[in-house]
């Protein structure tokens, strides 16, 4: 599962304080980089929470179809189909749609 790879959360990220050192980096723009990751992070959840439901909805769709009887006679062919209304036609139609 994708949560157990994720070492971070937003929030983790958000309260993440680092130590500051002589010659460090400016607080002020950690904190605007970081902003940007936490921004993305939740972008990122919400997407794979929507994915995840989207998946549930298909995995159910596809198990109430499996489960519902096919409109085809068993043994039925899109080939056999065709066939059919090549004959109904010449049936109907007679020659005159081939001429």
């Amino acid at each position: 599962m994708l949560s157990d790879k994720v070492n971070l959360t937003a929030k983790e990220i958000l309260e993440k304080e680092f130590k500051t050192a002589m010659r460090g980096y400016k607080p002020e723009e950690v904190d605007k980089y970081l902003d940007l990751v936490i921004k993305d992070y939740e972008v990122f959840h919400q997407e794979i929470e929507e994915l995840k439901q989207e998946n549930m909805r298909l995995k159910k769709q596809l198990e109430e179809a499996a489960r519902r009887p096919s409109a085809q006679p068993a043994g039925t062919t899109n080939f056999d189909i065709l066939k059919r209304l090549s004959n109904l036609e010449k049936h109907v139609f007679g020659n005159k749609l081939y001429d």
